[in-house]
């Protein structure tokens, strides 16, 4: 079939170019697989109503079910005349079992039916997300429980500020992927109701069950409004941004392993399976994936505003311009799938160079807090021990020396309240296991946090 199933209305063929400017059957087709699912539910609700009889249906999923074969195995032939995949499967299905192919679009229309396919499309597909974010929070876990003693300099404005265990850093990320992943889990809810029988736009003359469609396809309920059903996409724009934040905390996180991978830091050490050389300088391994994953962040933040821009203007209810949808959607969906799927083994198989880490703590008074911590336990104003430790550091420096370093006379030039108990609270492992309360880094509430999460994890 070539004729178009609007042509009835038209005197002229369609422009070529228009016919190819227009389809969208080179990127649809991925919906393949829901929209023959899609229609099957639908044959079914409509020899059960009787608009169409047992047999019909019969044939026509039979026919459905056959078409998916050949597109699973390669053999269907897609056509851009026929625009999109809904077109193309319904053209195949005419040639198979004749007219009474044409009977599966009783009682829908192509608006409401690329609004079922997008649901349930996008339902596995943030499924699979859920999956690939929990193996990445499972490969941070594991860092942590492997390198529980492992201290780090804890940053501001990247210069060092106080010493911090690293799996407190690793925890920090599982953390903001755990919201990620709540995020995802809420937004299945409104990804997983059914539109069709919306129709065009105003609903259909026909006597369908749509409960009984949702059913069949494992919706939780059908949408409540015709015109909102076909024109919505919000759920397509709240998994752009809920993808945008995922890129962004894998951001954060490549630019720490591409410093910490560095000569100059010298933290860790990736794994060669995700590290690239150089054309020219032979001694470069060059930390290629979170690179790229830091890239590819900015794609998904520009398919985010291409959904929202494109949803902005549109009066209800369908616009052509909403096949623009696709693409950006299937290209965030890519983005963030493969992101997620290199970054767990890349996390697991990282080598953590603990004693690098823990001599870059020791360096940049990152104890100074915890000597003016000290004073206020002496009795002194906060403030006036924040100076006493300003000066305290200014003098380090210019004899070349790191707080735990100094005696206690030099202690004392600064305030007399200084006793030999300083050195109690200055090593690096003191500061650490000093900040014991839900939250800190002391060894014991990383500990409890570890814990927990793996209890999170069992339910």
């Amino acid at each position: 079939m070539t004729d178009k199933p609007w042509a009835g209305r038209f005197t002229q063929p369609t422009d070529k170019f228009v016919e190819e400017f227009t389809a969208s059957i080179g990127f649809d087709r991925r919906l393949y697989y829901y929209d023959i699912q899609g229609s099957i539910a639908h044959a079914r609700m409509l020899a059960r109503q009787e608009i169409i009889t047992g047999q019909e249906a019969d044939r026509i999923v039979a026919g459905l079910e056959e078409i998916l074969t050949e597109i699973e195995e390669g053999t269907f032939e897609f056509s851009v005349s026929l625009e999109d995949i809904h077109m193309n499967v319904e053209a195949r299905l005419m040639e198979r079992i004749g007219p009474v192919g044409g009977k599966l679009h009783t009682a829908r229309s192509r608006n409401d039916q690329v609004a079922l396919d997008i649901r349930l499309y996008l339902r596995d597909e943030v499924k699979t997300v859920l999956e690939y974010l929990d193996k990445v929070q499972e490969a941070l876990l594991a860092q942590a429980e492997e390198n529980l003693t492992v201290i780090m300099p804890g940053y501001t404005h990247l210069q060092t500020a106080q010493p911090i265990l690293f799996p407190h850093h690793m925890l920090a990320y599982y953390e903001m992927l755990r919201r990620d992943a709540g995020r995802m889990s809420d937004l299945l809810r409104r990804i997983n109701i059914m539109p069709l029988g919306a129709g065009a736009l105003a609903g259909t003359t026909f006597p369908i069950d749509r409960e009984y469609v949702a059913e069949l396809l494992g919706f939780e309920g059908v949408t409540r409004n015709s015109l909102d059903s076909v024109s919505d996409r919000d759920f397509a724009i709240e998994f752009g941004a809920a993808a945008a934040l995922i890129m962004m905390h894998l951001s954060r996180l490549s630019e720490e392993l591409i410093l910490w991978s560095s000569a100059d830091f010298d933290f860790i050490e990736l794994s060669d399976a995700f590290c690239t050389g150089s054309s020219i300088m032979p001694q470069k391994k060059n930390p290629d994936v979170p690179e790229l994953v830091r890239g590819k962040t900015g794609r998904v933040y520009g398919n985010l505003m291409n959904l929202l821009t494109l949803m902005k203007s549109l009066p209800l209810a369908y616009n052509k311009d909403m096949q623009e949808d696709k693409e950006p959607l299937f290209d965030t969906i890519d983005t963030v799938k493969g992101s997620l799927k290199i970054y767990a083994p890349m996390i697991r198989e990282m080598r953590v160079k603990a004693q690098n880490m823990r001599t870059a703590a020791a360096r940049g008074f990152s104890t100074a807090t915890d000597v003016a911590d000290y004073c206020v336990r002496k009795g002194i104003p906060f403030r006036q021990a924040h100076e006493i430790v300003g000066k305290t550091v200014r003098y380090c420096i210019e004899e070349g020396r790191d707080i735990p370093e100094l005696t206690l006379e030099e202690f004392r030039r600064f305030s007399e309240a200084i006793e030999e108990d300083i050195y109690d609270f200055v090593t690096l492992e003191a500061s650490v296991n000093a900040r014991r309360a839900t939250g800190g880094t002391a060894r014991e509430a990383v500990k409890r946090e570890i814990a927990r999460a793996r209890e999170e994890r069992k339910g």
